[in-house]
């Protein structure tokens, strides 16, 4: 079953672990995917290996950039329903406080998308939306 085939199957289930399984470092994560009011929402699950700082505790920087980043790349394969993995070109991201020891979530805006380029930025968020953990802005290669 090619990719575009695993997304129909996963929109019609609500069940996207087989396009997740697709993006190795997702997996390894435990990054989640529903979809709410029609766009895909995404989890970070509380895991004690996404620890950086014991001391507060809170969630290790990678961790987070790496379910952002992740994020969008999900993002762009739900919307475009292609068969190929979108590459990153660039991802700039800001902490804008302590991830803590608890689920993280996020959404992503796909701002711009051309024929070879998309422009995605993403949110990240525990208790309040209005209370980011971390903002990012990526450009990937639609291949």
């Amino acid at each position: 079953m090619n990719l575009v085939d695993k997304l129909a199957t996963a929109k019609s289930s609500g069940d996207y672990s087989d396009i997740i399984a697709q993006i190795p470092y997702a997996t390894l994560l435990g990054v989640k995917m529903t979809e709410q009011d029609g766009e895909p929402f995404f989890t970070l699950p509380f895991n004690a290996a996404n620890i950086g700082n014991t001391l507060l505790p809170a969630l290790h920087g990678g961790a987070i950039g790496g379910f952002l980043e992740n994020a969008a790349l999900l993002h762009l394969i739900w919307a475009r329903e292609s068969n190929e993995i979108p590459k990153t070109i660039d991802f700039s991201l800001d902490y804008l406080r302590p991830g803590k020891a608890q689920d993280l979530f996020a959404v992503c805006d796909i701002t711009k998308q051309g024929k070879r380029v998309a422009n995605v930025l993403m949110t990240a968020w525990q208790t309040d939306r209005n209370k980011p953990v971390a903002v990012a802005r990526a450009h990937f290669l639609l291949v």
